[in-house]
């Protein structure tokens, strides 16, 4: 029976690579067509604690995460503790053998994954024993898969050809193991491919290229979750003759590097969370009552305070609307989607341009992680505003 909709969930400890194998998976089954969104959630630390990265594929466009699961991946016991009783009926769960053996019966498959990836070489694509695995589950045409491999892999540097090599019979290896189980959860219909050229964005690099496609100068930032993301693509991407990206010392440092840039002549943005926010407040006043043009960005997480730095929270309005003493108060322009984060990106430096003063653009921490595929902007029917 052919399905048009497929929620999928790796689920382990930080650094088994649940990231990695549901943006695998996003990137492959996108590039064959489907549209595709994940959702990915994790512990304010850099390795370990309980992690999970959810993908949802589809014919049709996706407009949330999904409920009930239909394929449960557990990189480990606690895994599976967690996250069991979110498998809809008839669902199926697939566990990492060499960590633990579960008590239920029914569709539920062992398979060890470390050893399975050893045998083809390559210690690290266990992710792809298991993308392999749920792609024969749904009857995904291995093709798809296959082709992302060579895109992704191929970067023209020596051993190139033994990692696609590698990576492809992992994804062999994980659904041969499912066709001798016998488990199955229906076909995957195939692909409607959207009208146009597509790309596979998260919001925060949407936003980036918002940004740098309305014409920004200078980017100053300082490391906060979940706007981090930000600061590192403008210091690998806005460049060339003028440009200037920078990480700054603080955010105080941030506001009022971005003020002097403003001031300056030049379109200027910082990207930070409501703990930033706070901090900037008399920077963000200042440049209000100096009528200097600047973006500021707010990633919204969970507060009050440090708070969940990982986790989202949609609380700042009033913050943003007020975040100066005095009687300042700040556009502000909010995207609800991945694809309005482009556009509203584009339209914060315009209004910076044309009100002379600063704007504050929210996103949160869900839309700003979430990957999902939307229209290839076209650049040429952008109006870009200059002071």
């Amino acid at each position: 029976m052919e399905s048009h909709d497929f929620v999928i969930r790796f689920a382990g400890e930080g650094g088994q690579g649940m990231v990695t194998s549901a943006d695998a998976l996003a990137q492959g089954a996108s590039q064959g067509g489907y549209h595709v969104l994940t959702y990915t959630t994790f512990p304010s630390q850099i390795m370990g604690g309980p992690t999970f990265a959810q993908v949802r594929i589809s014919t049709e466009p996706i407009r949330s995460n999904g409920d009930a699961l239909d394929v449960l991946v557990c990189f480990n016991q606690e895994a599976y503790n967690l996250h069991n009783h979110e498998v809809r009926e008839g669902g199926v769960i697939i566990y990492n053998s060499e960590d633990f053996q579960p008590e239920e019966k029914g569709q539920i498959l062992g398979l060890p994954f470390a050893e399975l990836a050893k045998s083809t070489g390559n210690p690290r694509a266990e992710n792809m024993i298991v993308i392999g695995a749920f792609a024969h589950l749904i009857n995904m045409p291995m093709a798809f898969l296959e082709s992302f491999v060579q895109k992704r892999f191929t970067r023209g540097r020596a051993g190139d050809d033994e990692i696609i090599r590698s990576n492809i019979q992992a994804l062999n290896l994980g659904a041969e193991r499912v066709a001798a189980s016998g488990f199955a959860l229906g076909e995957l219909a195939p692909p409607k491919p959207p009208e146009g050229q597509q790309i596979l964005v998260t919001g925060n690099q949407a936003l980036s290229l918002g940004a740098i496609a309305a014409g920004l100068d200078v980017f100053v930032g300082y490391p906060i979750s979940p706007a981090t993301t930000i600061l590192v693509y403008m210091e690998r991407n806005l460049l060339g003759p003028g440009k200037f990206a920078y990480q700054g010392s603080s955010e105080i440092e941030s506001i009022t590097a971005i003020a002097g840039a403003g001031y300056a002549g030049k379109k200027s943005m910082t990207a930070t969370a409501g703990p930033g926010i706070c901090l900037m407040s008399e920077g963000i006043g200042m440049t209000w009552m100096q009528e200097v043009p600047c973006v500021i960005v707010d990633v919204q997480r969970g507060g009050p305070a440090t708070g969940l730095p990982t986790k989202t929270e949609q609380s700042d309005l009033l913050t943003c609307l007020n975040p100066a003493h005095g009687d300042s108060r700040m556009p502000v322009i909010a995207p609800g989607t991945v694809e309005e984060c482009f556009y509203a990106a584009v339209n914060a430096i315009n209004w910076a341009e044309r009100y002379q003063g600063p704007v504050i653009l929210m996103t949160e921490m869900m839309m700003a992680d979430r990957a999902q595929n939307i229209p290839k902007p076209d650049l040429s029917n952008l109006v870009v505003e200059d002071r």
